[in-house]
This record gives C-alpha cells, structure tokens and sequence, in this order.
C-alpha cells in the first residue's frame, strides 16, 4: 500500500485528481464524478469535520467486528461494494468544489504526517494505527480513481 504521509503519493493522489474532466465516466458503479469525490471526501470529514454523527456502542462494536478488517485491511475493495449511510450520495454534487475540498484533505493529511495519526480513535473503529489510517486513506481513493480512469 503506498504512503499518503509521503509527499510524492499525496502529489500522485492530486495529479491523478487533477487529471480528471468534467465528463470523465465511471468505467463501473452509479455515482457521478461529483458525488465519488463528495463520497471521497466523507472519510477526511469523519477526521477533520466531525459532522457526521457518531456511532452508538453497539453499532460501533459491529464496524469494529465486521468492517473494521476490510476497511483498513491491506486488501483492495471489490467493485460495487457496499457503503456506509455516511457515504451514499443522492443529490448531484459540484465537480470543482469537492474536487478542492478533496486535494486540501489529501494535502492536510499529508502535512499532519504519520505520527498526528499513530494511535489516534477513528469516528467508527477506535484507536487505529498509522498504517491502518494510511491503508483507509490510500485504498478508498484509489478505488475510485480506478473506477473513473485515472
């Protein structure tokens, strides 16, 4: 899995991000471009906004049971997976807007660096390590980079 505290992944995640058009289509799934950056843009809300609600006990213990692993885990996400409420995106959404939204994310992430997030308790799963945050962070947008091409 490559480093999103590294410097050169986090410009290679924006480049990738820049390089998408207006037009570009999913090669699968339904969201448009707008709503995947959006839905994107949902996993640095969860660190930096704290706008979502947070999960009772019970619900909390099981993500941290049956989500947790495949969330964070070193294995990549299958094609049309199943997503969080959190994260379904209904509405249409602004390109440009949650196109900035995302490279400031990525680029607060990077800056903050491995060792703000060693330790530090997830909105879902508890204390994750800085692998764990970085294998969230690095899988999900490459997931979706890779559904719209780039």
């Amino acid at each position: 899995m490559k480093d999103v505290f590294n410097k050169s992944v986090s410009q290679e995640l924006i480049e990738r991000i820049n390089s998408l058009e207006i037009d570009t289509k999913p090669l699968w799934g339904k969201m448009s471009l707008g709503q995947m950056l959006a839905h994107c843009n949902v996993t640095y809300e969860l660190v930096y906004e704290r706008k979502h609600p947070v999960p009772n006990g019970f619900k909390k213990w099981m993500l941290k049971m049956f989500v947790k692993n495949i969330v964070v885990g070193d294995k990549p996400y299958k094609k049309n997976s199943r997503t969080a409420p959190e994260f379904l995106m209904t509405s249409e959404k602004d390109f440009q807007k949650e196109k900035e939204r995302l490279i400031s994310h990525i680029e607060k992430t990077q800056q903050l660096g491995a060792s703000h997030f060693e330790g530090k308790e997830s909105h879902s799963f508890g204390k994750l390590s800085a692998k764990e945050w970085n294998n969230m962070f690095y899988k999900h947008l490459d997931h979706h980079l890779n559904q719209f091409g780039v």
